[in-house]
């Protein structure tokens, strides 16, 4: 009889386990509690023709999906078509705006331009953040992390000095670049992990390679799109979809099956793959069964919460690319407002996405798609009117920048996100948007483990646990999940 296994939650490490479980012969069922499949990927549409992908829009690391992809048997091609962004975004800073070119020969003049000799350099960093590319994502980021021993390769060992582990992605920067731009710019992709740079590991700078060299792209119809086509793969091997269908309670019944609690409805399964909020998880446990205590939690360094403005524009706006981050302000500032004082920032940096002007499937014709994120400290009251301020200033900024005046006027749709909508739809611990930071001590090991130490069959996935926040580790952390239950049973066999 094939083992019956429950996978908690949609989000891209729970399709990504729940479609190779299935593949390997499981029979396997989704349970989502809201309406639609994607977790923090999920879209909307609006009655007048406006389509929202709620959270990623930075598709880099295509290779980490393109080998999903094909161990399904599937080319990327038979799902969507990617779009290669040129530019690959724009820096606003607050005495000059620098477009980031789509390959390595204009990089290279873009840094020539601003700085002098670190055409060469660039060359350098990047020839470095490769090797850490190839062996992180390769070796490192596929560990499932239940001990140290594991990374006792004689590869590994070799690699040890060229990862950089120990020392700070901003000191690391600091050797190549002088520039402030060009720091600002090679500083920026660490964001996504939660952390100042002064606290991630510099073997971070594979980020620098799977963004600026393998460059930025867009999947036409949106993010949606790869939620879409793992969801399709996930079908076909013949996953079960619950929709709508929260978990309530995780139990331990005779001979060591779980049951779930879904709704009013008791079910039983011989394993369970938690993809949901770990903290959460864990909340629909007996405290003794529990792997961390609420101590435990408070003392973790959580990654950032984001007030987010979908926004729906009644015409269409000159000067602004597809991707903008706005850094007239101090990086440090921000930081120091999010992880220190942990309080709403007097001078934010955020980021404006607008699909629209490479899509225009996601906006009414002569309408335009904007999307606005700003980092927020955890567990901060968002009342509406602050979350209005904000928006003000904000779109005060993004109209200095296009030239277009009273933006405010040309709303036609609009709706906002922040740390009490991740905290209702996601469960998400103190409303965090990306999980853990990815700071040394909260790497590899060190972070909240796959398995359950006091029940043996229940598993966890996703963001909170390894590899860590961003969509192509999600996927790496469901096929390492799905790995170490098939590996357990041909193991016993």
């Amino acid at each position: 009889m094939n083992e019956r296994i429950a996978v908690i939650g949609s989000g891209f490490s729970g399709l990504t386990a729940a479609a190779y479980l299935a593949k390997s012969g499981r029979e396997v069922h989704l349970f989502e509690k809201n309406a639609e499949v994607g977790g923090r990927a999920r879209q909307f549409k609006t009655d007048s023709g406006f389509v929202f992908d709620m959270g990623p829009s930075w598709y880099w690391m295509g290779d980490i999906l393109d080998r999903m992809f094909a161990d399904f048997g599937y080319k990327r091609e038979d799902f969507y078509e990617l779009i290669n962004l040129n530019p690959q975004f724009e820096m606003v800073f607050s005495d000059r705006k620098i477009d980031v070119p789509q390959d390595m020969d204009g990089l290279r003049v873009l840094f020539e331009e601003l700085e002098p000799g670190s055409g060469i350099q660039l060359e350098r960093f990047m020839q470095s953040a490769k090797y850490k590319y190839e062996v992180g994502m390769q070796d490192f980021v596929l560990k499932p992390c239940h001990n140290w021993m594991e990374f006792m390769s004689l590869k590994i060992a070799k690699s040890a000095v060229r990862l950089d582990l120990l020392s700070n992605f901003r000191d690391y920067v600091g050797r190549y670049f002088k520039s402030p731009y060009l720091r600002a710019l090679m500083e920026f992709p660490v964001i996504f992990l939660g952390a100042s740079p002064k606290q991630i590991p510099a073997m971070y700078s594979l980020m620098n390679y799977g963004g600026y060299a393998l460059g930025t792209h867009y999947p036409m119809g949106g993010f949606y799109s790869v939620v879409r086509a793992l969801k399709q793969i996930a079908e076909e091997q013949g996953v079960v979809f619950h929709v709508g269908s929260p978990v309530k309670e995780i139990a331990v019944e005779d001979a060591g099956q779980l049951a779930l609690q879904v709704q009013d409805e008791k079910r039983q399964f011989d394993k369970v793959v938690c993809s949901s909020d770990y903290h959460h998880t864990e909340t629909l446990l007996p405290p003794a069964l529990r792997n961390y205590s609420e101590e435990y939690w408070e003392s973790r360094t959580f990654a950032p919460s984001s007030l987010i403005f979908y926004l729906g524009i009644s015409e269409r706006i000159p000067n602004l690319k597809h991707h903008t981050l706005f850094f007239e302000h101090d990086l440090d500032e921000h930081i120091e407002d999010i992880y220190g004082t942990k309080k709403w920032p007097e001078n934010p940096l955020f980021y404006v996405c607008c699909p629209s002007k490479t899509d225009d499937s996601v906006a009414p014709p002569d309408k335009e798609n904007i999307f606005i994120l700003m980092p927020l400290a955890i567990d901060i009251d968002d009342d509406d009117a602050v979350r209005e301020e904000y928006l003000q200033k904000m779109l005060k900024r993004l109209s200095q920048h296009t030239g277009v005046q009273d933006l405010y006027e040309k709303i036609e749709y609009k709706r906002s996100f922040c740390v009490r909508d991740f905290k209702a739809d996601y469960n998400a611990y103190g409303g965090n948007a990306y999980g853990l930071a990815n700071t040394l001590k909260q790497t590899a090991v060190w972070k909240p483990k796959l398995r359950n130490k006091h029940i043996e069959n229940l598993y966890y996935t996703g963001h909170l646990t390894v590899p860590g926040p961003g969509v192509p580790p999600a996927i790496i952390s469901g096929k390492i999940v799905a790995h170490e239950i098939i590996k357990s049973k041909e193991t016993r066999a």
